[in-house]
């Protein structure tokens, strides 16, 4: 794989297994310098462990729940001390509780909203300052087909999906003149255990996570003059 992202420095959030630690191989595979957070100081440790076996570039990683601030800042300011800056923020962590509304209980709401769009927020506060800093970078947020087509059960999650879209927009507009692209990636079903689903083996149908790191990889390979600001990706064939 050709090193395009050597000398850059990425963070990725939800980086310990799953989507998030595709895009971490990925992005080292690339030449980046990675850190990667999870919510469990033994899941960052086992797959930053792992990562190091698998590349030459550095990976660090530390535990940090993107809904907690001061765990986020703890997370840049590490990245400040061991890589000096900051080019790429991928935003991965996630969680996904179903219900009907009657159903979902105050926590589980809180839960939904607080991380999978609060927190993006969190780490894009810190994120910008040192992307400006740098002349500019990318944010990529992981997204959901589910931020543009509602189902029964999908009320806290559809909510924090649909406004990650307009959050995702909005911040485009706000700093693409500080040479900050900012792209969404909306995957259908991939094949986790997000959700409660499998983890492990494959479906035969399902969007394998590496997949999803391919379309981070070619949304930073995209030349300055041109943003791709959305990409939906499906199964070709999902199960009938």
């Amino acid at each position: 794989m050709s090193l395009f992202l050597s000398g850059k420095i990425a963070v990725v959030t939800g980086g310990t297994r799953g989507i998030g630690r595709a895009i971490a191989e990925a992005l080292l595979e690339a030449g980046a310098s990675v850190a990667v957070c999870g919510r469990t100081p033994a899941g960052v440790e086992s797959a930053v462990a792992a990562l190091a076996r698998k590349t030459n570039a550095a990976i660090i990683g530390q535990a940090a729940d993107t809904r907690n601030v001061d765990e986020i800042r703890a997370l840049f300011q590490l990245v400040d001390r061991e890589f000096g800056g900051l080019d790429i923020l991928v935003n991965n962590a996630g969680v996904g509780v179903f219900g009907s509304v009657a159903e979902l209980s105050l926590e589980d709401w809180r839960q939904t909203l607080d991380t999978n769009l609060s927190g993006v927020f969190h780490c894009c506060r810190e994120a910008l300052p040192r992307l400006r800093n740098r002349g500019g970078g990318f944010i990529v947020n992981i997204g959901s087909l589910a931020g543009r087509n509602a189902f029964a059960g999908g009320a806290a999650y559809n909510a924090s999906k649909f406004g990650l879209n307009g959050f995702s927009e909005a911040m485009m507009l706000d700093h693409r003149y500080d040479n900050v692209r900012v792209s969404s990636i909306l995957p259908g079903s991939v094949e986790t255990g997000f959700g409660g689903g499998r983890s492990g083996g494959s479906s035969g149908w399902k969007i394998a996570p590496e997949d999803i790191a391919e379309v981070v990889l070619a949304v930073l390979r995209m030349p300055a003059r041109t943003l791709v600001s959305r990409v939906e990706v499906r199964p070709s064939k999902p199960a009938r």
